[in-house]
């Protein structure tokens, strides 16, 4: 089954990757790459490099980034490849725990949906 972990962050916290997280964080990927186990993974630009699109009664109106009226945004997210949400779960503490305790984030884990992401999933039915 496939999972997208994304990673919510205050973006204007001011934090920025240390060369020791980024190091660690590029061991994990690696390893998770590895064992087929992360799908593909990325960080997001700023929301002030940003543009919202949408349609309210048929009508697109697009704003531009930042959005200030938004606390916490996506930072990036995680494609996970997992025998089940609690699996998924195990993977996104691991990627959370990386970051160490000057960090306050979290991620949402949700499960893609689709036949063509759950491996158990048979088309014929």
């Amino acid at each position: 089954m496939r999972f997208i972990s994304m990673i919510r962050i205050q973006e204007n916290a001011g934090l920025a990757p240390s060369e020791q997280l980024m190091n660690d964080m590029g061991k994990l990927i690696d390893e998770l790459t590895r064992s087929g186990q992360l799908v593909s993974t990325a960080g997001l630009r700023p929301t002030a490099e940003g543009v919202r699109v949408r349609q309210r009664h048929g009508r697109q109106s697009t704003m531009d980034g930042p959005f200030t009226e938004t606390k916490e945004v996506i930072g990036g997210y995680a494609i996970l490849e997992a025998k089940s949400k609690e699996e998924a779960i195990e993977l996104t503490r691991r990627f959370l725990k990386v970051h160490g305790d000057e960090w306050d984030i979290e991620c949402e884990v949700r499960q893609l949906d689709g036949p063509e992401f759950c491996s158990d999933v048979n088309p014929a039915s």
